[in-house]
């Protein structure tokens, strides 16, 4: 099979959302081979343009943009307006996907809703990220990455309760959920070839954390009881001489035993033989490991941990991992060359297939610049739909 096909060539997708859940699920459509057509507010844009509250053209293209806006077209449309509603109908008729992460009744309010686009495109599939769900009592709240962690329970937990909760600095809830409506859209296709027919399909940032939850929901629902894997005993973040390693003392028939050995410990498992008494013992084993890991390097520790076939890592900054080899032979650095932002390197697709490997087919775009390209396409469609 050739290079130049991808999964996706030939479906058309247009894209009304903006800042990360939707943007990342709509940027991996692209990278899998769809025409993203992303509608853009006249002067403003999509919401990240203006992240750091400036306007000008290199600041309306920042990293942050780009980082979720490559193999995209971007259109300037206003949507208020008939002409641009009808823009958007004439559009629908020759799409496939329709994409939003506005919160609950918005696309209704435009009247784009499914059941207004299936009425002309029986084939359209609409998918909706929204922050709760369509309906419910939250359905109208705002929706956003913290708020969800902290409504879904994630924010609560922390490895000690001594730690006072925090943010998760990383948008885990966004990318959750832009990683599920890619799945439900996917699911969606292959439906729509054995039926014929598109349908809606939904995701909620706080759906998605509440999946992500799926091992402690269990263990609550079955035995009311917290499961904390961050707050296992034999598992932590431990300064060292240079740095900090984590270590997770679990998976092994003995693990405590063997921590002993690595560490150049007693063996402490003669003493705490059970995981029911290394819980309750928790502070004194963390202490004991602690004191002695600050004692060398952690190049040191992590050789003898390893060398006991233990789960060990050094804790590393994002500059580290980007810098490490693994992260280059993955295919996860895409260096490009933007003639506003000048050089930039943007992370590659996680999926990697075989036969189709990810490409940069279009850069990501500056503000309605390909308005007219698009516009005069659909010119030539209508055209020839009429004379037909």
């Amino acid at each position: 099979m050739s290079q130049d096909i991808l999964p996706l060539d030939g479906i058309r997708v247009i894209d009304f959302t903006q800042v990360m859940l939707g943007p990342c699920a709509t940027q991996m459509l692209g990278d899998f081979g769809a025409d993203v057509i992303k509608i853009e507010r006249p002067k403003t844009g999509d919401l990240s343009r203006n992240f750091f509250g400036e306007s000008d053209e290199i600041a309306m293209n920042n990293a942050v943009f780009a980082s979720l806006n490559r193999n995209k077209r971007s259109v300037e449309i206003n949507t208020k307006s008939d002409e641009g509603r009808q823009q958007i109908l004439d559009l629908v008729r020759t799409a496939d996907v329709v994409v939003d992460n506005f919160r609950a009744g918005v696309m209704e309010r435009l009247g784009f809703d499914y059941e207004a686009l299936s009425s002309i495109n029986p084939r359209i599939i609409c998918a909706s990220g929204t922050g709760y769900g369509p309906v419910g009592p939250y359905a109208l709240k705002g929706g956003q990455d913290v708020l969800a962690q902290a409504m879904s329970g994630v924010m609560e937990k922390t490895q000690d309760p001594s730690i006072p909760k925090s943010i998760y600095p990383t948008t885990l809830c966004d990318y959750s959920a832009g990683m599920h409506l890619v799945q439900g859209i996917l699911a969606a296709l292959l439906m729509r070839e054995k039926t014929g027919s598109g349908q809606k399909v939904g995701v909620s940032l706080y759906d998605s954390m509440i999946a992500i939850q799926m091992q402690e929901a269990a263990q609550w629902s079955k035995h009311r009881e917290v499961l904390n894997w961050a707050a296992m005993p034999l598992t932590g973040v431990f300064d060292t001489a240079d740095g900090a390693i984590v270590m997770v003392g679990a998976f092994k028939t003995n693990p405590l035993q063997d921590i002993c050995t690595a560490l150049k410990l007693p063996d402490m498992s003669l003493d705490y033989p059970t995981l029911d008494i290394q819980r309750a013992n928790k502070p004194l084993l963390q202490k004991t490991f602690q004191d002695q890991i600050v004692t060398n390097i952690s190049t040191y520790w992590l050789d003898r941990l390893e060398a006991q076939d233990l789960l060990c890592a050094p804790v590393r900054s994002l500059s580290e991992a980007l810098d490490d080899p693994q992260t280059e032979i993955n295919g996860m650095l895409c260096p490009i060359k933007h003639p506003l932002l000048g050089d930039i390197t943007v992370i590659g697709s996680p999926v990697h297939l075989s036969k189709a490997p990810m490409q940069i087919r279009h850069l990501p775009p500056k503000l309605g610049e390909h308005t007219t390209e698009v516009l005069q396409e659909l010119a030539i469609w209508l055209s020839n739909e009429a004379a037909e």
